[in-house]
Order: C-alpha cells, then structure tokens, then sequence
C-alpha cells in the first residue's frame, strides 16, 4: 500500500509590526530643560523609525509639568490613544519621567497591561509585560516617589531661608520685576495699580474697575484681560506698600501640591521697607477700612441655596442666573454678565420679588410657594424686554411680562433719609454764602 504524501505550503506571512510611541516629560520651563526634552523626542522618534520591526505612532511630551500627578495633557493624550487601540508599546527613558507617584504608576501600568500595551523603561531595563516587571516596578518606583520627597523638602527649606532674608518668591507682580532679591518698580504697571486703588476709594467695585481697566487696553501682569477677582487681589495685597508679608500659602502634601491658605499651619515672615512703594501705607489702610465697610453694609442673613438656584437660564449667553443682594434686596443676574460686564451679555437681572410674583402668576396662584414651584417648574428662560418663560415639567410653557420698578420704589429709607441730609445741607451752604456776599456788598 503506498503511502500519499501530502505537500503542505504554508503562506510567509509578514511579521505584525508594533505600533510604537515614546513619553518624554520634564519638570520645568528652564532653556537647559526644554533643550533636553527636544533632545529625548527626537532620539526616540529616531529610534523607533529606523527599526523595522516598529510603525512610528508619536511622541507624547509633557513639558514643566510634575511627576507626582497624572493630570498631564500629553500623559493623558497618549493613555487615550492606548484605550482606543493605537498603541502596542511605550518607550520611556526612566521611571521617574513616566512617574514619581507609586500609586499612579502602578495603577497606570496595570491598566495598560491590560490592554495589552507594553512599556519599556530604559535605563531600568524593564518590560512591564514580563513576569517580574510589576515586582520591579514596585521597588523602583518606591525610590523615585521618595527622591520627589527629598527634592520638596529640600526646596521648601531654601525658600524658607529666602523668606528669613526677606526674598520674595514672586518674581512677577503687577508693578515690580524682580531683580535680584529686591523688586523694583515697573512705571507703566505702576500707574495701573494706582489706579485701581483710586478707582476703588472713588466708590467703585472690582466689576466695575475691572470693565474700566480692559476698556483702557490696560492687562494684567499675566497680560490677560482684568478681572474682579484679580481686582480684588491688588487691592488686598500690602507688597505694593513697600512691606511685604511671606508664606502666606503653603502645600501641605509633596504629591498632590495644592496650595492652601496659611491659617497658622506654618511660620509667617514680614520684611518692613524691603522695597519702593507704590501705594502709600495711609492709603492702603484707607483700601482695607473700607472694604471692610461695604463687607458690612452689604452682609445679609443669605443661604447659600434658594429655590431658585440653578433655574433661571439667561436667552442671551446660556449661562444661569446667580443670586446677589443689593441695597434694595436680592436680584437674580446672569453669571456672563456680572463676571464679564455689559458688553459680553446685555441681560437685566431680575428683582427677586418680581421673580417671586411673576411665578406665582404663572402658577395660577394668589401668593408665591416655594414647595408648588419645585413641584411644577423645570426651568425659567430670562428673555429681553422683560419676559419670563416658565417651563413646566410636563412640558407646558407660560410667558410672564414684568415691570420695572419706578425710581420711586427703588429707594430704600435709608437711600431717602441721605438724601434729605444732602439737600438741607446743601441748602444751608447756600444761604450762608448769600448772606456773606450780601453783607460785603453792604
């Protein structure tokens, strides 16, 4: 019996190439860094395009960002990109770039395993997809998380010791550069901060101050279009009086580094005439009484929530309503237009007791109540010329026209009572010059 022999041809098929990406990261903005990361990102894009086994899928680089976190544009582009199936493999030079945190860089590699992406750390020598890459890791990147310590504790004594000797940390203020270990002062900067401090004890608000400055083409020390609160920040900060008041903030944790309010947590420093001031100290005292004042006349017994909030929709911008108190009581104004002004968004705000009326109008009853409105109301549009529309839950809509109230009404007694002071004082002045000028033609 004869055997067949059968020919099997098997296909050549090409071997798969890795889709490859490297990570490169450095911690600061310096010239010496960025020329080191362009360096690390055109080594790797190198490397990967002269090996035939590997297809080239980017560079991702992170630049004067920190270790310790996992909120980096580029770190977080490339994890994307990982889930959505583009990538094999990883290239990175060490751990401490990929990470100096050992929970994130555990947590990261395990996902990435998972999805059946490799990372290769070179110095170290390591391949996460290998069987003792994991235990590696874990070691190594122990060290890495405690070299980040070391290098925080280690900066926060040599700002300590600069805080003792009265160095500022800011090298950029509004109205002062930094040159040396002394400020010293910017002119053209210089004129904007006095100006918001004479702005301010003329009467005006940060909102206002701020729409005034922008108008004038004046910018922040950031050169970024004025806002309240950077307002708000000039008018408290007593280094413009040539004093200055350091550690004001600190950061309790290495890892996360937000930065919080020092309450009493840490030593605080204070260097008297440690430069040329601009505002003098009557009037920066002068600032702080009167900031104070209005804090007082304006504080009211508010909540924090009305049932209200989060309901009114301005037709204008998208934004929602927030609730302020006035002289008069609480309005209801659009968040556009009381960060930005006017002449982002045009809306009215919106008494809150017309809100109240116009609401029981639209419910059809004879007084406002609060529990009927959560019941009923999904949203309420804030249209021009004074139009509310109720959007009921079941879908219906109600339009509600309200008026404004007359100057009349507007006064409150207080408002009344200032201004009859002002005009039988101003009548008095008036009847004493007469009588001296009626005496001297005598």
């Amino acid at each position: 019996m004869e055997r067949e022999i059968r020919q099997i041809v098997f296909e050549n098929k090409e071997k798969k190439k890795l889709r490859t990406a490297a990570y490169c990261r450095v911690s600061c903005g310096k010239d010496a860094m960025l020329h080191s990361l362009e360096a690390q990102a055109d080594y790797y894009e190198k490397l990967i395009r002269q090996s035939p086994e590997w297809t080239f899928c980017g560079v991702y680089a992170d630049e004067a960002f920190t270790g310790t976190k996992a909120e980096r544009p580029a770190f977080q582009r490339m994890l994307t990109d990982c889930r959505a199936g583009k990538i094999d493999q990883i290239l990175v030079k060490s751990i401490s770039r990929f990470a100096r945190n050992t929970v994130t860089l555990l947590t990261t590699v395990r996902e990435l395993k998972s999805l059946g992406v490799d990372v290769c750390f070179e110095e170290q020598g390591i391949r996460t997809m290998s069987a003792a890459g994991e235990l590696m890791l874990t070691i190594l990147a122990s060290f890495a998380q405690e070299e980040s310590r070391s290098v925080s504790e280690n900066m926060k004594w040599r700002i300590r010791k600069n805080f003792e000797a009265g160095i500022p940390w800011n090298s950029k203020l509004l109205g002062y550069r930094l040159v040396g270990d002394r400020y010293e002062i910017v002119p053209d900067e210089a004129e904007t901060v006095k100006r918001i401090y004479d702005l301010f004890l003329s009467g005006m608000g940060p909102l206002k101050i701020s729409k005034i400055l922008n108008d004038e083409g004046r910018l922040t020390s950031e050169n970024y279009p004025w806002r309240p609160n950077g307002v708000s920040a000039i008018l408290r900060n007593d280094a413009y009086t040539g004093n200055l008041t350091l550690q004001k903030t600190f950061r309790p944790d290495y890892i996360c580094k937000i930065p919080r309010r020092n309450t009493g947590e840490c030593a605080m420093y204070r260097a008297e005439q440690a430069h040329d001031a601009i505002i003098p100290q009557a009037t920066f005292d002068a600032v702080q009484v009167e900031i104070a004042r209005r804090a007082d006349e304006w504080k009211h017994d508010v909540p924090n929530t009305s049932v209200f909030t989060g309901m009114l929709i301005c037709e204008n911008c998208g934004k929602k309503y927030r609730r302020r108190t006035v002289r008069r009581g609480h309005v209801w104004q659009c968040a556009t237009y009381g960060v930005k002004g006017k002449s982002e968004c045009a809306s009215k705000q919106v008494p809150e007791d017309t809100l109240m009326q116009s609401a029981a109008i639209a419910l059809d009853l004879l007084a406002f109540d609060a529990d009927i409105f959560k019941a009923k109301i999904d949203s309420v549009l804030v249209r021009g010329g004074n139009r509310l529309v109720f959007r009921f839950l079941d879908g219906a809509e109600k339009e509600i026209v309200w008026q404004d109230r007359s100057r009349r009404e507007s006064w409150t007694n207080e408002m009344k009572q200032k201004a009859r002071e002002t005009y039988y004082a101003g009548r008095n002045t008036n009847t004493s010059d007469k009588e001296q000028v009626y005496s001297s033609a005598d």
